[in-house]
C-alpha cells in the first residue's frame, strides 16, 4: 500500500470553503507619494475617508480582463493553478509584444484574505503565489489544474495594477470543457 504524504501547506478541510468568507477589497493609491492602501471592509459602513499626503484618496476602479482581446498594446495576462494537494500555488503571468511591460503590483484575493506582491524592475513573468491551509483547498492532485467543473479556486480574484493600464481584475473561474478528453 502506498502511504500518502501530507505537506505542511496542504489543506485538511473536508469541503470547499465558502468564497464569501473574504469580503471584497478596495484599493487606494496616493498620486503624490505612491503609497498603496488595500482596504477590506465588512458590512455597510465602508472604509470611511482614506487620506494620504493631506488629500482624500479616491478608490481605484477595476476593469474586468477580456481574455480574447487582452489589453491595449498587446498586453496579455493569464494564470495557472499548479502543485496539486501538497504544493498548491497560483502562477500569474503577463506578456506584451515588446517584453518590456510589467505590472507595478499584483494582489491575489483568496478564500480567507489576500497576498500582495510588488514587481521589481528585474522580475520577469511569472509571479507565483504559494497557497496554504484553507486557501490550498483542491479536489484533486492534478498539476497543472485541469480547469474542470469543480473550479476549486472559484471566488479568488487576481488584481493587476500598472500605471498605464490602471487596475485590472481576473476572477479564477476558467473552465475547460475538454478536461476529460485528450483534445486539450
Amino acid at each position: 500500500m502506498i502511504e500518502q504524504t501530507f505537506g505542511p501547506r496542504r489543506c485538511r478541510d473536508t469541503r470547499k470553503p465558502l468564497w464569501t468568507l473574504c469580503p471584497d477589497v478596495t484599493f487606494y493609491q496616493c498620486e503624490h507619494c505612491g503609497a498603496l492602501y488595500p482596504v477590506i471592509t465588512r458590512g455597510e459602513g465602508g472604509p470611511g475617508n482614506i487620506s494620504c499626503c493631506g488629500k482624500e484618496l479616491e478608490p481605484l476602479i477595476s476593469v474586468p480582463y477580456d481574455e480574447e482581446k487582452g489589453l491595449e498594446g498587446g498586453i496579455k495576462l493569464s494564470y495557472q493553478i499548479t502543485g496539486g494537494y501538497n504544493d498548491n500555488a497560483v502562477k500569474v503571468a503577463w506578456r506584451d509584444k515588446t517584453f518590456k511591460w510589467k505590472p507595478k503590483w499584483i494582489y491575489l484575493k483568496t478564500f480567507v484574505g489576500g497576498y500582495l506582491k510588488y514587481i521589481r524592475d528585474d522580475k520577469k513573468s511569472p509571479m507565483v503565489f504559494a497557497l496554504a491551509d484553507t486557501d490550498a483547498f483542491c479536489y484533486c492532485d492534478e498539476d497543472p489544474c485541469l480547469e474542470c467543473s469543480f473550479r476549486c479556486k472559484r471566488g479568488f480574484v487576481i488584481y493587476f495594477y500598472g500605471d498605464d493600464i490602471g487596475l485590472v481584475e481576473i476572477p479564477l473561474d476558467k473552465f475547460n470543457p475538454y478536461w476529460q478528453s485528450e483534445s486539450k
